[in-house]
């Protein structure tokens, strides 16, 4: 283990009120050691580093100046809460981050009160803090100011400007602080800036744009014309405080979002003197300290050397299925130059870095804006393009109209490939691909796959490729395969037919998905009990094999379905077909296997399907129970 760094003054720290009698000096020597005990922590759990390391000055500052919890403090996506964490009490578990039982790797409202609005997903930070301030101002006496800290990345994300434009509107105090990671301050930009944000916490806010301007005229006139336009880059560098004063913003900034004074002076200003909404413009480094030269800048690692920064990974038994999908969708492309590939900020997550590597021109990284990534999807697949829609589960929700009104009412041939189906693992709850199966499948002509294997994804992709009567949808899981042989090139499937895995007798087991390797090794444990299940593997959801279906239900007293997604899913739709040709009527014995009715908190992904109780044993036991056999011992 390496050694864990010194923090003397770190340790005086048991939160927030801990802070309030430091010095500026002291203030700027804690945020040393936080940074230090960040790197340290996630040294030995793994996790999102870069974001903290990018936010750990603006963190010490946010709660040295306002008073947490009552002030609510929110962190749009939240991958930058370490240090946070760390300063409210929770130091002595973060070594528990991102595991079961332990602490969250997001903000999480149940966890602490100086949570006081969860996130994981992007670009909802402003509409929550807008809410808190509000409240306050209709009379709620738990909440004081409401600050929230976004990145320039979720600023892709159009909600953000929803909440914005909202913000403006009402003219309520609020507090925006942009921290925007993609640039940096070069010396004479950062000069400027140091002495415009000086005169910004010396003046008050409707003085701002005066003091700038009283400033520039007091330089020789051959150096006026270039400050105005430094001036002018100051406030507008990237989107720049025109817009943000446009829609009823006061904007401050870019400020060095490393420089504690400079954070000091400023928000002590803004919490001081503001009476409406103000977005503060603070440059930062993601990964800074540590992991700012590598090209992610730590933004996701396994357990790594602090002294080498080698991580830890435990070595592959079988080939991802997100780099399944992404090798075979190149293939495909490079025999139809109709096929185009499209992501929301996820270009490594969903393998489309490597898709971008083979074909630059044919990838669209969207941002995080997954309403237009999948409407942009349905105008290409209008215009007559093969368009793949590349989107986490989780994160598919947030364009599901889009999916309704623009894509599926219109029957227009976009492809979904649905990555992080299920659970999965350590990021819990709020990254669960839990509803995609119901919400998909409920749409008129779509069709919904989910492979059972790596080899049957291969399949998949060449049947969405072939697909052009609609649109449609495959769903595969985080992590590796089962180590099945790959085909060198996909074969369409069948729409709407499954495929018989193994024949047996009394029970069938209808598998939609990759619980599948989990229903054959409950079989063997049934067959030491002299019971032989039929097995089969749907492959569709949408549209239902119905032949194999109600085949089934004829030869077998009891049909149990399996699936890694919520109820009212496959499962629900095998129901409905059975109900509708009357097969209850004559006596069969029907059971769906569902992810249960409740969110399910981080934890490795076999700890989460025991949770979920849809492990082997567990399909082993309610065969048992279907067929009324009593167990009269606990399996070893």
């Amino acid at each position: 283990m390496s050694d864990r760094p010194e923090t003397p003054l770190l340790n005086r720290i048991a939160g927030p009120a801990d802070m309030k009698g430091l010095s500026d000096f002291d203030l700027t020597r804690l945020a040393t050691e936080l940074r230090k005990e960040t790197i340290w922590s996630v040294s030995q759990t793994g996790g999102h580093l870069g974001a903290g390391l990018g936010v750990v000055e603006m963190t010490v500052a946010i709660h040295a100046v306002f008073d947490a919890p009552r002030d609510k403090l929110i962190w749009d996506v939240s991958h930058q809460c370490y240090p946070h964490k760390i300063l409210t009490g929770r130091r002595d578990r973060m070594l528990t981050i991102r595991q079961k039982d332990g602490l969250s790797g997001f903000t999480k409202r149940s966890e602490s009160p100086y949570d006081p609005f969860g996130a994981a997903h992007s670009s909802t930070s402003i509409s929550a803090a807008m809410g808190f301030a509000v409240a306050r101002d209709l009379g709620s006496e738990t909440v004081g100011d409401a600050i929230a800290v976004i990145g320039d990345g979720a600023l892709s994300g159009g909600m953000a400007y929803e909440a914005l434009n909202h913000a403006g509107h009402e003219g309520t105090r609020l507090i925006v602080i942009l921290n925007d990671n993609e640039m940096s301050i070069a010396p004479p930009v950062g000069a400027m800036s140091s002495y415009l944000s000086r005169l910004y916490a010396g003046q008050p806010f409707q003085d701002f744009k005066a003091a700038a301007k009283g400033a520039v005229s007091m330089l020789p006139e051959p150096f006026q014309e270039g400050a105005k336009r430094a001036k002018e880059m100051l406030k507008g560098m990237a989107v720049g405080g025109t817009l943000f004063e446009e829609l009823g913003f006061s904007y401050v900034g870019p400020i060095d979002g490393h420089d504690m004074d400079q954070l000091l002076s400023v928000l002590r200003t803004v919490k001081a003197r503001a009476d409406g909404p103000i977005l503060i413009h603070a440059v930062t480094q993601k990964g800074k300290g540590y992991a700012e030269d590598r090209p992610d800048r730590g933004h996701a690692t396994a357990k790594f050397d602090m002294i080498t920064g080698e991580q830890k990974k435990a070595p592959s038994n079988a080939p991802s299925y997100t780099k399944v999908f992404a090798q075979s969708l190149i293939k495909e492309a490079e025999r139809d130059d109709k096929i185009v590939a499209i992501t929301a900020a996820m270009p490594d997550g969903t393998g489309l870095d490597l898709f971008g590597g083979r074909f630059p021109k044919r990838t669209f990284d969207v941002g995080i804006a997954e309403q237009h990534g999948v409407t942009f999807c349905a105008g290409l697949a209008a215009g007559g393009m093969k368009p793949f829609c590349a989107i986490y589960s989780t994160f598919l929700q947030r364009g599901y109209d889009q999916i309704v009104h623009d894509v599926a009412i219109q029957r227009l041939p976009v492809r979904f490939a649905i990555d992080r189906a299920g659970l999965v693992g350590a990021d819990g709850a709020t990254h669960a691909g839990t509803f995609d199966i119901g919400y998909m499948s409920s749409l008129p002509g779509m069709v919904v796959m989910a492979a059972a294997d790596e080899a049957e994804l291969v399949h998949m992709v060449a049947t969405a490729v072939a697909h052009d009567d609609g649109p449609i949808a495959f769903r595969f899981p985080r992590g590796e395969g089962v180590g099945v042989d790959l085909p060198e090139r996909g074969t369409p499937l069948e729409i709407g037919k499954g495929r018989m895995i193994a024949q047996g007798e009394r029970v069938a087991l209808l598998s939609f998905g990759t619980r599948l390797e989990e229903v054959k090794e409950a079989a063997e444990r049934l067959a030491d009990r002299g019971l032989k299940p039929t097995i089969a593997d749907a492959r569709f959801a949408k549209p239902l094999d119905r032949d194999l279906i109600l085949q089934l239900a004829a030869d077998h007293e009891a049909l149990i379905t399996i699936e890694e997604g919520a109820i009212g899913g496959f499962g629900s739709h095998v129901a409905q077909l059975l109900a509708e040709e009357g097969v209850f009527d004559d006596g069969l014995k029907f059971r769906s296997m569902v992810l249960p009715d409740t969110f399910i908190d981080q934890a490795n992904p076999h700890d989460m399907y025991e949770i979920a109780a849809m492990n082997a044993e567990h399909i082993e036991a309610k065969v048992l129970n279907v067929l009324g056999v009593k167990v009269l011992e606990k399996r070893a």
